[in-house]
């Protein structure tokens, strides 16, 4: 069994950081997040102050305000340095320095706080400590700290900075139907799909302050420990843990050897199937999904069995991810797809949309813990519109788990090894940066894969036109010639000697073998034509929902770039907890816990990717062999009426025109643009100018010349205003 190595305890170690003077990692030394520091999240908390803390800004010097702000404030002292920006009224202050919680409670993890200086903004909350209970030590004198001589120049009364949306921690109602971006390309085009929370995921999920002070009081749950760990030899049987723990085992998880998440349930299959259109007074029209949650895989026995049928709405997928994102802050749980405003009821989107949603849901069915959540259980298995309300409303109830949610994480003592965990999230950071480049080109490659088919398609079409225009001597219009000399084409297209009066391709009358040889190439023209329609159909069918899947495989670094934060942030503070003169034993025993999370994701990426990718490969074979079989069948067929009998059968009744041959003045050569994929949430777009961006927005209730609309008639085009001047 590895275990976490242990620092000397001899006095004259030298500890490598302080865990009071030095900065915490998840925001000094995670530069993936502060890459998006837009100020957005400050901004929210400051706003909210303004709002609801005070009528008037405090930096105005109001004395009567400050009076009440001493009176309701505590006192406190920093824990780290912590350089704020001072546009979004953040403080800059250093570990040591005294200050006066104003207002603790602010949204994204923000806190209202005051300096000895009288400079008041805004500080996270992990970033310091009440010191209204501490005993003063006798006879010691705690130094001024030597950097409190360098402060930031507080943003003025003039500049407010502007409000934002809330991070994930704000546990806000939910509108349904009613949220979202007015443009949906701006979370793709500018940020990638990133979120705009500059704290980093190792604070966010809670994980930072169960590592320093852990859960607090939480409900008791066998086995006794201080920081979740179990023995080694404890028993894993899932029934019987239900059994001994009782209600409340959903929020209980288990890491076994590996390290890797202990299932409770058996993996299941989700069926999103049957959207149809309805229509509220409320929220307006919307879509709703068909669920049948079944028993597995389907198998050589036949198909798996459903087990219920529920109806879901777009928005019943967000709160469901909500609230598995608010109860489950550890794991990396797959994005939603996007809002959609326009076209969102075509026929095209809705089943795009489908598949979506069912690739999502089978991710969660198909984590280890994620399946067995409650809300997930109350999600598939409430048939019943009042009592899924009700239930609605208990879940939201709940506080998001935050640091509990680690406390209540059970794994072998001691199983995780320092080195190896390091070694282990670098080639895993390399290995997802790697899968997601090569996806992506896989993605683009497949994308020219069904244009080249649609392309096939034409070509092949080309050649039925072609081989009919040549056996009924009727032109192709805008075939090419290439090679013809001009007494080629100097003969009457009406005149006799094209076809005889059976409709043979033949100057002789009654010529019974070039009849069957006009009625053999027709059907082989008209084979031709199926085999274009297979080639079109396959790939705007078949190969689009393989170009759909591949968004489940897409991006793995940003779905577990959280993890490798966590993980990363936890070994820092594992290395500076074990590096003290005095160890902090119980600081790197909750360190164990978080890397025993952040590892067992790394399994379930692992499991998850060899599955997906198998699927995804057994699938193109199977599509690939379905249809050249197709092909094949077509044309065996034609080729089977060039011998005996059939030949001979063709030379017994005249040649019926074939369906075809109207098409030849006007081709179908023309396809319609092959219908694309939606854009995974992660994908990257260029970035539209504002003004573009609105143009295109008015255009979608004025159309693009202001006319055949209502407001049309209100908003003259410029065409027309230049004409009346």
């Amino acid at each position: 069994m590895a275990t976490l190595p242990r620092a000397s305890k001899s006095p004259n170690a030298t500890p490598q950081s302080s865990r009071i003077l030095g900065r915490p990692v998840s925001e000094s030394a995670n530069s993936q997040a502060l890459d998006f520091d837009t100020g957005i999240n400050t901004s929210a908390a400051w706003t909210e102050h303004l709002e609801h803390g005070y009528a008037s800004d405090p930096a105005s010097g109001d004395e009567a305000d400050q009076d009440v702000e001493e009176e309701q404030s505590r006192p406190a002292r920093a824990l780290y340095d912590f350089e704020g920006k001072a546009e979004f009224r953040e403080l800059t202050v250093y570990a040591g320095d005294e200050l006066r919680v104003v207002r603790e409670e602010l949204p994204d993890g923000w806190s209202l706080v005051k300096t000895e200086s009288g400079e008041t903004g805004l500080l996270p909350r992990t970033y310091y400590t009440f010191t209204s209970d501490f005993t003063t030590a006798p006879d010691v004198d705690v130094p001024p700290s030597r950097f409190r001589s360098k402060r930031r120049e507080a943003s003025d009364h003039d500049r407010t900075p502007r409000g934002s949306p809330t991070s994930e921690q704000a546990a806000l109602p939910i509108i349904p139907q009613n949220t979202g971006e007015w443009f949906p390309s701006f979370k793709r085009s500018l940020l990638g799909g990133k979120s705009l929370n500059r704290f980093s995921a190792f604070v966010t999920s809670g994980a930072e302050e169960w590592v320093l002070n852990g859960a607090g009081d939480i409900d008791a749950e066998p086995p006794p420990t201080t920081h979740g760990r179990i023995a080694s030899d404890a028993s894993d049987d899932g029934m019987g843990r239900l059994s001994a723990l009782g209600m409340g085992e959903a929020d209980r998880h288990y890491v076994d050897s590996g390290p890797a998440w202990k299932a409770k349930i058996p993996p299941f299959r989700v069926i999103v199937h049957s959207p149809s259109k309805r229509s509220s007074v409320l929220s307006g029209a919307f879509t709703v999904y068909d669920l049948e949650d079944t028993d597995g895989e389907d198998d050589e026995e036949g198909p798996s069995t459903p087990r219920m049928t529920v109806s879901r709405r777009f928005s019943h997928f967000v709160i469901l991810h909500t609230l598995l994102t608010r109860r489950l802050p550890g794991i990396a749980l797959p994005p939603l797809p996007e809002k959609q405003y326009a076209g969102r009821f075509s026929d095209d989107f809705v089943e795009a949309r489908r598949g979506d949603l069912e690739r999502y849901i089978n991710k969660i069915a198909r984590h280890p813990i994620a399946r067995y959540a409650d809300i997930l259980t109350a999600f598939l298995g409430c048939e019943s519109d009042l009592e899924w309300k009700r239930l609605l409303n208990q879940h939201l109830s709940v506080p998001p788990s935050g640091p509990s949610f680690y406390a209540r994480v059970f794994h072998p003592a001691f199983n995780v090894d320092a080195e190896d965990a390091a070694e282990a999230v670098e080639r895993f950071d390399t290995h997802t940066r790697a899968v997601g480049k090569g996806v992506q080109a896989l993605r683009n490659i497949f994308g020219r894969v069904r244009e080249a088919r649609v392309e096939m398609a034409k070509t092949e079409r080309l050649l039925s036109y072609s081989l009919l225009s040549l056996i009924t001597s009727r032109p192709l219009a805008s075939a090419p010639t290439t090679g013809a000399t001009e007494e080629d084409e100097q003969y009457n297209v009406k005149g006799k000697g094209l076809l005889n009066a059976d409709g043979a391709w033949c100057w002789r009358e009654n010529c019974e073998e070039c009849l069957k040889l006009t009625k053999a190439m027709q059907k082989t023209s008209d084979t031709i034509q199926n085999v274009a329609d297979l080639y079109e159909a396959h790939a705007r069918r078949r190969q689009l929902d393989t170009h759909e899947s591949l968004k489940g495989v897409a991006h793995p670094y940003s779905h577990y770039e959280g993890v490798i934060t966590t993980h990363r942030s936890a070994l820092s503070r594992y290395h500076e907890a074990t590096s003290a003169e005095q160890p902090n034993e119980e600081v790197a025993g909750r360190c164990e816990t978080v890397l025993n999370v952040t590892m067992a994701e790394m399994d379930t990426y692992h499991q998850q990717k060899v599955q997906d990718f198998g699927t995804l490969v057994k699938d193109h074979l199977d599509g690939e062999i379905e249809f050249y079989e197709q092909v094949l069948r077509r044309l065996r067929n034609a080729r089977q009426a060039f011998d005996e009998p059939e030949y001979t059968e063709l030379g017994t009744s005249p040649r019926q025109p074939s369906i075809y041959e109207r098409e030849l003045e006007h081709p179908r050569l023309g396809a319609e643009p092959l219908t694309q994929p939606c854009p995974h949430v992660y994908d990257s777009a260029p970035m539209r100018p504002v003004s573009v961006a609105l143009q295109e927005g008015v255009g979608l209730f004025l159309g693009p010349t202001a006319r055949g609309s209502v407001l049309g008639k209100l908003w003259p085009s410029r065409a027309a205003q230049s004409t009346e001047r």
